[in-house]
């Protein structure tokens, strides 16, 4: 299963055996499929069947779509086709079918699933190796055929053909075998990966063999045509299964920003056994997974993160024993969603922390913390003892920050303020002195009977005046 959207308040969930239903925008499943064509899906083998979903980027004024499927039998074949809306936006019409591209598959797996079109208007589709065990077929570091690799094609005239772009990386190689649509190549299955919606950059989730699962990241705009290795490497590191004699050095291939090991979590491993991409969160209703790019993991079940631009340190954004997830997507505002092929479940991702991160206001002498049910101050990233007060009168210069509880499970901590007390001072002559310290409406400076008086006593900016003390002491205010 998994997820799409036209641009509109309805989600469009792919279904393997070969329907398309609508979900509408009070979350109600329409018990007529918008599409149904199981009678060409090949659904025989557990990676087979309807695999993915793209709508047109003008899909509001000219009404096509676009579907990833397996077509045939046995091995079958891989499908991309173009369908049309009907005069009823939640209608398709299946027998409007103009097949684009099509390729034929070794084995029953691998096939690879997600279907999108880019920032830049062309459609991609990124395929397994074939299937078989350790890239039988030898398809990964092959460009020959479209298998391991991701293709990148130009649809916009709308007709049963398709365009190479001509800054893809083999657009050029004229006579050669080398296949001109692929964009990318080394990959073992990615069956669900992704655009970026603001930056444009692609994340891949590259399902992996006995060892490891991982993530791919390629930046927006670079065509240079990437390798990221597969059956040579495995992860980060040399596929020891795979004969290397046709491999290159290690540094021909790009690595992946994270991955996971098949090890099982009673044995201290991560239990994982096929990664399922995600998306990063665009949304506007939880400002703290802004900039995350959310996955998971079809049997560990757990859902991750990472920042962009972070290091990619991955944290845990939910721990759930619940196994089957097989896609994300996301509706028209950035909001994001999973579905779960096992129990037929559709989840919304949601924070339960959407309020942004507590504010502190410098009023001069003292610190106060955004409104919230408890808090504790901190200095240099320690706890300050028994400063658990809405207000905090700091003693000394220096970075503070205050965790505000707004209720459970939501204690949020706030950004450093480097702090700086409104004070003067106090002077090393004996007799003097400068008072209060730290202060914030009056500063007094007081001169003993004692000094000597040939210098005028100078005001500071501010409503000043002079205390005349008793032995001819004299205080100068200021109030600010």
């Amino acid at each position: 299963m998994g997820i799409s959207c036209a641009g509109d308040d309805r989600l469009f969930i792919v279904e393997k055996g070969g329907t398309v239903r609508i979900i509408t925008d009070s979350m109600v499943v329409l018990e007529r499929p918008f599409l149904d064509i199981t009678d060409r899906v090949d659904n025989a083998g557990n990676e087979q069947g309807m695999l993915g979903m793209a709508f047109d980027p003008g899909y509001q004024e000219n009404g096509y779509f676009y579907m990833y499927y397996m077509f045939g039998t046995d091995a079958a074949n891989s499908r991309i086709s173009r369908f049309s809306v009907t005069n009823d936006p939640d209608s398709a019409d299946a027998s409007s079918e103009v097949v684009l591209y099509q390729w034929p598959q070794p084995e029953w797996n691998h096939n690879g699933g997600t279907l999108n079109f880019g920032p830049d208007g062309y459609l991609y589709m990124a395929f397994g190796d074939g299937g078989g065990t350790n890239d039988t077929y030898n398809n990964g570091q092959d460009l020959t055929d479209p298998l391991g690799d991701m293709i990148r094609i130009d649809v916009s005239a709308h007709d049963s053909t398709f365009i190479v772009p001509p800054d893809n990386p083999w657009a050029d190689l004229v006579g050669s075998d080398t296949l001109p649509e692929i964009w990318m190549s080394g990959l073992r299955n990615p069956f669900r990966w992704s655009f970026d919606r603001l930056t444009g950059d692609v994340y891949i989730g590259d399902v992996g063999q006995v060892t490891w699962e991982e993530v791919d990241f390629w930046p927006a705009g670079d065509n240079s045509g990437p390798n990221f290795g597969w059956p040579c490497r495995e992860a980060f590191s040399t596929n020891v299964q795979t004969d290397q004699t046709f491999c290159l050095d290690s540094a021909a291939y790009h690595s992946p920003v994270a991955a996971f090991d098949h090890v099982a979590e009673s044995e201290g491993g991560q239990g994982w056994c096929s990664i399922i991409g995600g998306y990063v969160y665009r949304g506007t209703s939880y400002p703290h997974l802004y900039g995350h790019y959310i996955f998971t993991d079809y049997c560990a079940g757990d859902f991750l993160t990472f920042a962009e631009g972070g290091g990619y340190d991955v944290d845990t954004l939910l721990m759930t024993p619940t196994p089957g997830w097989s896609g994300f997507g996301e509706d028209a505002t950035g909001e994001l969603y999973a579905v779960n092929i096992a129990n037929g479940e559709l989840k919304k991702i949601y924070d339960p922390c959407p309020m942004g991160d507590p504010v502190i206001t410098d009023q001069g002498d003292q610190l106060i913390a955004q409104e919230g049910v408890a808090y504790q101050w901190y200095l240099n990233g320690m706890m300050i003892p028994d400063a658990t007060g809405q207000i905090y009168v700091p003693a000394v210069s220096g970075p503070y920050q205050v965790m505000v509880d707004f209720g459970a499970p939501c204690s949020l901590i706030s950004d450093t303020l480097l702090f700086s007390p409104l004070g003067i001072a106090r002077p090393t002559s004996p007799g003097w002195s400068v008072y209060p310290s730290p202060s914030r409406d009056r500063v007094f400076i007081q001169r003993p009977a004692s000094a000597k008086a040939d210098r005028p006593v100078h005001g500071m900016r501010g409503d000043a005046g002079l205390r005349i003390g008793r032995a001819g002491a004299i205080t100068l205010f200021v109030d600010f």
